[in-house]
């Protein structure tokens, strides 16, 4: 009889607060799988995902699998700093509730931190064990961090497989702040960096750049020529000293920006898979300095202008005679565009038009706001 009590307390159920009370002690993230886990990890900046690993030796584990790697200086929150939003591509902090530049010496330990992070993350994985799916790192052109930044990733190109690598150089001044001096002064440091770090440059897919001026006027050429795998390539207030032709040609490109730039007349001459092509800003031209060339593919354009009294008409039925695209996006403050109805009829049948403050004269006949 007593047996046979002992045998039923072995095989009867555990009472349900038994079990509630287990699993308020039991760490619910931890039980689920690996896969999951890597998933939300993703998710996160990786600063936040590597504060993970200090949890246990599985954590640690699982942050070297991310996919996803994005590492921004801009995202290290240093101690003191209240916060750091992104506006125009630049750092702000707030200080007695006023935003302000961010100082260089605040620069420098978040650029610090930004290539500590890029290099204890590449180093603790498994060569080849776990693909890379995105790779993105952005930091400011100051002192050895770009060099450094570049070698961990080049190193990385060679030893793991990365579907999508990207470089997002910025500059301590902001757009409206730098003078040609400084323009100069980075685009040497970005030249410098760039020869430095040829095999990261040569397997990049999206380089955005900033705040450049190039005393060689064919080097733009030259950043081409070498990320033969670049799917995306953007230019925010870069010029060359001398303005000559600059003839775009590349086999892999499919979006290319030009903002406030100053490298002369810009011919997109051979771009087999461009579908996005942006021009904003030429206040210092009076024509447009843009023509397309081989571009089979190219979908959407947009031109963004403050059309000046001397500024030139832009005649879309001559710039996009050899395009087949499928939206226009314009933004003009005056009446600068033109088209005609045979333009209209024969290449854009099915063209979608936004834009913001523009009017656009038709030649059959009437004025049309679009």
């Amino acid at each position: 009889m007593a047996n046979g009590r002992t045998a039923a307390r072995l095989t009867a159920k555990p009472p349900v607060s038994s079990i509630i009370r287990k699993l308020k002690r039991e760490d619910r993230l931890s039980i689920l799988p690996d896969d999951i886990l890597v998933n939300i990890l993703d998710r996160l900046d990786v600063p936040e995902a590597a504060r993970t690993s200090i949890l246990s030796r599985r954590w640690s584990r699982l942050s070297a699998e991310l996919s996803r790697l994005i590492i921004d200086a801009r995202d290290f929150v240093l101690e003191g700093v209240v916060s750091s939003p992104k506006i125009y591509g630049h750092t702000l902090v707030q200080m007695n509730s006023a935003a302000v530049q961010v100082p260089k010496n605040i620069l420098t330990r978040r650029n610090s931190a930004a290539v500590e992070a890029t290099k204890n993350i590449l180093t603790r994985r498994n060569p080849g064990e776990h693909t890379i799916r995105l790779l993105s790192t952005g930091f400011y052109l100051r002192d050895d961090v770009p060099i450094s930044i570049g070698h961990a990733v080049g190193n990385a190109m060679a030893t793991h497989k990365i579907e999508q690598a990207e470089f997002t150089v910025l500059t301590e001044k902001e757009r409206m702040q730098c003078t040609l001096h400084d323009m100069l002064k980075y685009g040497a440091q970005f030249v410098s960096f760039f020869n430095g770090c040829l095999d990261a440059f040569s397997g990049l897919t999206r380089l955005c750049l900033e705040n450049l001026a190039f005393a060689e006027s064919d080097f733009v050429s030259n950043i081409l020529v070498t990320c033969k795998q670049l799917k995306y390539l953007g230019f925010l207030n870069c010029e060359t000293e001398m303005w000559m032709t600059l003839q775009v040609e590349h086999a892999q490109l499919s979006e290319l920006s030009f903002e406030d730039c100053h490298f002369g007349e810009v011919e997109l001459k051979w771009l087999p898979r461009l579908t996005r092509a942006k021009f904003v800003f030429w206040m210092s031209y009076k024509d447009l300095p843009l023509s397309f060339g081989h571009v089979p593919l190219l979908e959407v354009v947009t031109l963004v202008n403050v059309a000046l009294s001397w500024h030139k008409m832009v005649k879309l039925s001559t710039l996009l005679f050899e395009t087949s695209i499928q939206e226009l996006h314009l933004g003009f403050q005056c009446e600068k565009v033109i088209w005609d109805d045979g333009f209209l009829v024969a290449s854009l049948g099915s063209l979608l038009i936004q834009s913001s403050c523009v009017y656009c004269w038709c030649r059959f006949g009437f004025n049309q706001s679009v």
